[in-house]
This record gives structure tokens, sequence and C-alpha cells, in this order.
């Protein structure tokens, strides 16, 4: 770096002799050189001479002198350096000659413009964006210089540590001038090698996946992070010491980081001398506190820290944050949790103390909400626990924050915490990004039988940034055809109850799965309200026209299944339902540790040509071992039983398949008649479960590529006995319903394409039955906007 300062210094001279040749011989003078003459009396009057832009009652504002007021050598220097730090001026001189006392000043130049020239790696915008000056500012030295450094520092982030800046200035007429920062960008600084001495456990290659500098090779042309940045190089040593410290190295240390410039100034080769040290173990754990209603020996029992276990500093984060959550839960919203430790040198463990003490009582000052550029503020803060001059108790913004998030308005939320004018005061800020909450979707799937099944629909989730939902949907496709409107309010009446009406009339085909299809119009009025932190309940009821179609000719030529046609008709259902919901996820949109429960049920026969009770029930749970693999494990089942004489409607029982149960198409598990082209009958009784895990791509992760191994399992079927039987007690052996085991297993492909998320899914059968339906592929995709 000498080479470059001393041209920086040449450069500076440079220009200190083109500014002095614009703004005369004393246009650059340092306000500190201007003087005022060492006399004293009495002010008479005040004479400003040399101004050509600035007013008069301008200058005489920053003076601190009055006529009439008596001076003497300390405060005419005191006037003098109160107008210098005014930057108006280049120059200032103050003499007392007789009662006068005479201010003569040079104005510093006003900025036309500022250009830059001989720029190419780094657009315009941004090198606007970092510099102070702008048009229409005052030109000083100072300011000049500062900008210089700053775009240099701005070349060196991007690897290209041998730019120059030259700043130029073209008189113009009205004390005016053009500034020009003439650049040389120089050749980019690349990474030749990346090596680490000291280390065993280990190797290079597992350390450069570590750290954020990658070397340089011609094939990484979309990376920014092969060039030479020093700043990135304290990056890499943090990230070197947490990769080493989880992994129960507890005394490492980066002992050096070292980069060399090549003989042929083409890059760097840097090297990192790591001390690693023995592998840790946690020894004792305790907690310790001085809040009597706070138990110790019970705070202990909900650290996730057990003896024996191997050094993690992720595992203190998470007992921190575990016993800073305890005791907001309990009613201390002002605890400061620190860890102690004690390192056993001989026995290679770490004993930790977690000293809770009762932390500064802090109150929230105010909130700010930035970020949402369509979405209303009252609809954010309605979803805030905590509010303005309530205490402080990260419990509650940490639950703000997933109920924002639980929304699904926003693409990233945060709350931070912002310093007030009082030290017991805290100003919460609110920041979110928007995204887009309109979608226009379609899927498509290919099965084994040559089919291609098609879906489109549109739907707004934001109406009018109210936090509204309304749906007026015309969905068109080979398996449904669907006319809907629904609108839901969130906060019906001003209260935590979500209210909500839907009006419909849709047509599934099923003629390729079940040949029969069906028509149904009718609405929906639904009401749901929290009952806990975790846990919700909704009410509904439903008034619809079902009609079930089979052709005539079908059934006439015996080549449809006589049960399907049996169930041709119209029948009103009338129905109330209700649901129950446990969540305990730690995030509502991506979770990796918690679990959730859904129960609902439907009983229709409050009016009505059918009667028949419903059940389905559905949770999962979630284990994250890192940010990269996240487990989870689902299941959902359902049972149809009727009542009051009446067996189940085929267009009232389940079917799965297809998304639902990858690997098999639409309808593609559970009782089929095998004698008729295999239509499906639906089923009573169903139970489906999913194992997945999430890997890494090892894609960029602006790509936004997520992969996930899946495994489904489950079952179908239980018929009504007369669906089955050709005569009462005579069984029909063309009816197939065997409870049995199907599972599959295979590859889910996510990804965030320019047009909107993509989703393929890749299935591999490993139980089924003979006259089960299966497809191979399957991919689905909407556009958001």
């Amino acid at each position: 770096m000498i080479g470059p300062m001393n041209k920086i210094r040449a450069q500076s001279a440079a220009f200190a002799t083109i500014a002095a040749l614009l703004l005369g011989s004393t246009a650059l003078v340092a306000p500190q050189a201007a003087f005022a003459q060492a006399q004293s009396g009495v002010v008479q009057r005040i004479v400003v001479q040399g101004n050509e832009r600035i007013e008069q009652g301008t200058v005489l504002s920053y003076l601190p002198i009055q006529p009439g007021e008596t001076v003497d050598p300390q405060r005419l220097d005191l006037a003098l350096k109160t107008l210098a730090r005014t930057d108006l001026f280049a120059d200032v001189k103050i003499e007392l000659l007789g009662g006068d006392l005479i201010v003569r000043v040079v104005e510093n130049p006003i900025i036309n413009q500022v250009v830059f020239e001989g720029n190419s790696a780094l657009k315009e915008d941004k090198l606007k964006d970092e510099v102070q000056i702008r048009p229409r500012g005052i030109f000083t030295r100072a300011k000049v210089q500062a900008d210089v450094q700053r775009i240099i520092e701005l070349y060196r982030r991007s690897g290209r540590i041998s730019a120059t800046v030259t700043p130029k200035v073209v008189e113009l007429p009205q004390k005016r001038v053009d500034l020009v920062f003439e650049i040389n960008e120089g050749p980019k600084s690349g990474v030749l090698g990346v090596n680490f001495l000291g280390n065993s456990e280990f190797s290079d290659n597992d350390l450069r996946d570590v750290i954020v500098t990658k070397e340089s090779h011609w094939y990484k042309f979309l990376t920014s992070n092969d060039n030479y940045d020093p700043d990135r190089i304290e990056y890499d040593r943090e990230q070197l010491r947490k990769h080493y410290r989880n992994r129960g190295y507890f005394d490492f240390r980066v002992v050096a980081s070292v980069a060399e410039l090549a003989a042929d100034k083409n890059g760097f080769a840097i090297t990192y001398t790591v001390d690693e040290g023995p592998q840790y173990k946690f020894g004792k754990i305790t907690v310790d506190t001085e809040l009597k209603k706070l138990d110790g020996a019970l705070l202990a029992q909900i650290v996730p820290i057990r003896a024996g276990q191997l050094y993690e500093d992720e595992r203190i984060e998470q007992a921190t944050d575990a016993l800073t959550f305890a005791a907001g839960a309990a009613g201390f919203a002002f605890v400061d949790v620190r860890p102690r430790y004690v390192p056993n040198r001989e026995t290679n463990t770490v004993d930790v103390v977690f000293q809770v003490r009762e932390g500064p009582r802090v109150y929230v000052d105010r909130i700010d909400i930035v970020g949402n550029t369509r979405t209303l503020d009252y609809v954010l803060r309605r979803e805030l626990e905590v509010a303005e001059g309530d205490a402080y108790n990260r419990v509650l913004v940490d639950r703000s924050k997933n109920n924002i998030r639980r929304l699904g308005f926003f693409k990233d939320v945060t709350i931070e915490e912002l310093p007030s004018g009082q030290p017991d005061r805290t100003a919460l800020r609110v920041k979110v990004e928007e995204q887009p909450t309109g979608e226009l979707s379609f899927s498509a799937g290919y099965s084994s039988v040559d089919q291609l099944v098609l879906d489109v629909g549109i739907t707004e989730r934001n109406f009018r940034g109210r936090g509204q939902n309304l749906r007026a949907r015309v969905s068109v496709g080979s398996l449904r055809q669907q006319i809907d409107f629904a609108f839901t309010e969130p906060r019906f009446m001003g209260r935590d109850l979500r209210a909500g009406v839907d009006v419909y009339s849709y047509r599934y085909d099923l003629s390729d799965y079940a040949a029969y299809d069906t028509k149904s119009t009718g609405g929906n009025l639904r009401f749901g309200f929290p009952l806990t932190q975790n846990a919700s309940m909704s009410v509904r009821y439903t008034l619809r026209q079902d009609e079930v179609s089979v052709a005539d000719s079908l059934c006439a030529g015996g080549s449809v299944s006589q049960i399907l046609c049996l169930q041709r008709g119209a029948y009103m259902t009338s129905l109330i339902g209700y649901g129950l919901r446990l969540d305990r996820r730690n995030d509502p949109i991506r979770p990796t540790r918690g679990w959730f429960a859904d129960l609902n049920q439907d009983l229709a026969g409050f009016g009505g040509d059918v009667n028949y009770l419903k059940t389905e029930a559905d949770g999962g749970w979630y284990w994250g071992f890192n940010k990269d693999f996240v487990f989870s494990a689902t299941g959902s089942a359902g049972y149809i039983e009727g009542w009051g004489g009446d067996n189940v409607r085929i267009n009232d029982r389940f079917y799965k398949g297809g998304s639902s149960f990858r690997g098999f198409e639409t309808a593609g598990i559970g009782p089929r008649d095998i004698s008729v082209d295999s239509n499906s009958m639906g089923a009573k009784l169903y139970a489906v479960g999913t194992l997945e895990l999430t890997i890494p791509t090892l894609l960029p992760e602006q790509y936004g590529i997520k992969a996930a191994l899946f495994s489904d399992f489950g079952t179908a079927g239980l018929l009504d006995d007369v669906d089955r039987q050709n005569s009462p007690g005579v069984f029909n052996a063309n009816i197939r319903d065997d409870l049995s085991l199907r599972a599959s297993a295979g590859v889910s492909i996510d990804w965030k394409s320019p047009m909107g998320p993509i989703r393929f899914d890749l299935s591999q059968i490993l139980a089924k039955e003979d006259y089960d339906r299966t497809e191979t592929f399957r991919f689905s995709t909407s556009t958001r906007f």
C-alpha cells in the first residue's frame, strides 16, 4: 500500500495547485491561516467585503459581535473561527480600523455537478451513493479529499487495491465549479491461494469451505468473494473461530492471517495460522440466580446442555435464549443472562455457570414501522404484543415477530432495538420487506397413463393493504372447473375474530379416475378465534347442493361400475363443523423446531338430504440439525361414517394421491372397481404420513433452489358393505378394497424462479397394489403479483 499512498499525496498536491489557480492565491488557504488584527476597541460599524453570492445579513448572523460592543484580540479570534467553521468561506480576515470592523471574505464556490470518469467496474450510481459531495453543495478541499478516500476504499473492498483517484475542478461563471473524479481502477486483485498452518483436525479443504474468501478461478465468474478484501479476512477469522468452537475446541485461536502480494502483483496468497488446542466437553452446568421467584435448579432443567456433551458455542447461545424466554414467561421482563466459563484443562471439560440477574428496567418509548410500502400500519400494529409505554419484554417481541411473519405478507421481518434519548427507554423498529400477495397459479402432473392435469387460479391475500383475503377465481382445468368468491376479515368488528364467507360453484371431472363427475353449488360462513397463545378454534356452517353424474350410455353398456350408477342424483348437504389447532413451532413459515396438531369435525344432517360425521386430524414435528438439514415428520388421517341409516356418498369420500401422496396420481390409491376401467370408489378411511429431510444443493443461495428427500406412506379404503356387494351377503370380487400399505420415496426440488416458485417431484414406488395408479413426475408452479 506504500505506492498508492505516495500517489495520493502527489494527487493532493496537484489538487491544491489546481484549486489555488481557480480561486486565486488565497482561495484554498486553510481557515487557520486567516487572521484577525491584534487590536482592541469599540465597534461602531461592521463592514463586510468580498461577498458575492452570500448576503451580508447571512455573514452578520454568524458573526458573534454586534455594533457598540468592545472587542479584543480574543473575541476577534473567536469570530474568525466561527466564520471559518461555516464552510462558506475559503479565507476570512477581520480587522478593526477606527470604529469600523472590516470582515473580508473569499467565498467557497458552489458545486455545479459531480462527474466520474474512468469507472467501469463500479457503476456511477454506486459511486454517487458513496460520496458526500452533492451538486449545489459547498466546495471545500477537505470534503473532496474525504470523498477521494471513500472512493478508494470502495474500490479496495471490491478487490482493486491499486485504484487511484485524481480530483479536478473546472471553473464556471458565478462562483461555480464542476468537480471531476478521474479514476484509474487498476487490475482486480484476486486470491491466488488460501493456505492454513497449524491445523491437524480439519484439512485445508475443510477449512476453505468454512471461510467466505475463495480462490480465484476462471469459472468463478459469478462470485465476488474471490478478490482480496482485508475486511473479509477479518470476517473469515471469526468464521474459523465459530467453526472450531462449535466442535469442542474451546481454546482455539487464529494466531495470524497474512496476505502476501505475488511478485507479478496479480493477486494475493493468504495464509491463516491457527492453534487448535484440545477438544473439550461440557462439565458441570449450573444456574445462579438472584431473583427469588426463580428457582435455579428448575431453570437448570430447561438448559439444553448436559454434562459430557461436546462443547459448542451455539448451545451456549441456545441456553441463554431459553433462560431469557423462561424468565420472561414467568413475568420478569428485565433479566440479564450471562454465561461464566470455568475450563478444566486437566480433564478437558468446561464448567458453565449461567448468571441470571435482574437487568436494567427498560420501557418501549416508540415503535416505528418501516418497509411496508403497501400494507397499512395498523395491520402490523395489531399483531404486536407490545405497545408504546409498555415494559420491554423480549418474549413478547419475539412473539410479535412471529405474528407478523404468520401473516404471509412479507419476505423478511426484523424487530430491532434503537437507542432512545433516555437510558431507561428504547425504541423498536419493525422492518419488513413486502412480497407479492397476489397469486396467479397453475399446476400440472404427468402420470403413468400419459395424463396431463392442469389447474389455474388467482388469489389476493392482502386486499388493498388491509390484511383482508379476497379470492375471485375462475379455475379451468382438465380436472376441475370452478367459480368461487371468498372474503376473509382477520379482525371482525375490531376484535381478534376472523370471519369469512365463501360462495362457489365447481365441477370435478373425475371420469378419468372414478368414472363420474360431480357438481357442487353452495356457500360457507366461518369464524375463527384464539383460545390461548398457541391454540385456536374455528366454527363453520356449510350449505351446498351436490350432483353426481354418470353418463347413461356408460351405465347401460356396463362400462362403469353399477355402484357408481346408483350414486347418481342431486342432494342437499347442510353441515356444521369446528376445528382445533395447537401450534408450537418456532417459526410459522419455515419451522426448524416444534410441532403442530389439527383436529376437524363436520356433522351433516341439520336439514338437507345427507347425514354423516367426518373427522380429520393432522400434525407434524420438526427438528433442524442446522440451517441446511431440517427433518420433519408429518401425517394426516380421516374417517367418515354415515348416520340415520345413510351410507357415505361417493363424492363425500376421501381421494388420495397427486400432491397428497406423491408417486400416485390423483385418486390413485384406495378402493377400486377393476371390472370396468378400474374406477376409483373413494375411501371412508385414510392415513398418510411423510418423512422429509431438506438437503443442501451446493448452489449459491441467490439461485433460490432448495431440495428435500421424502418418503410418503399410508393407506386408504374401508367401503360400506352395500358398496361391496352384488346382493345381500354376496361380495363383488371385482371391488378391491385392501387397507394395505402404500409407500413411495423420492426427491422434491423447489425453485424460486423469476416467474414464480416451481416445485418438481420425482418419485419411486416402494409398495402398492396392482390396481393402484402411479405417476413418476409432477410439477407445480405459481406466479405472484
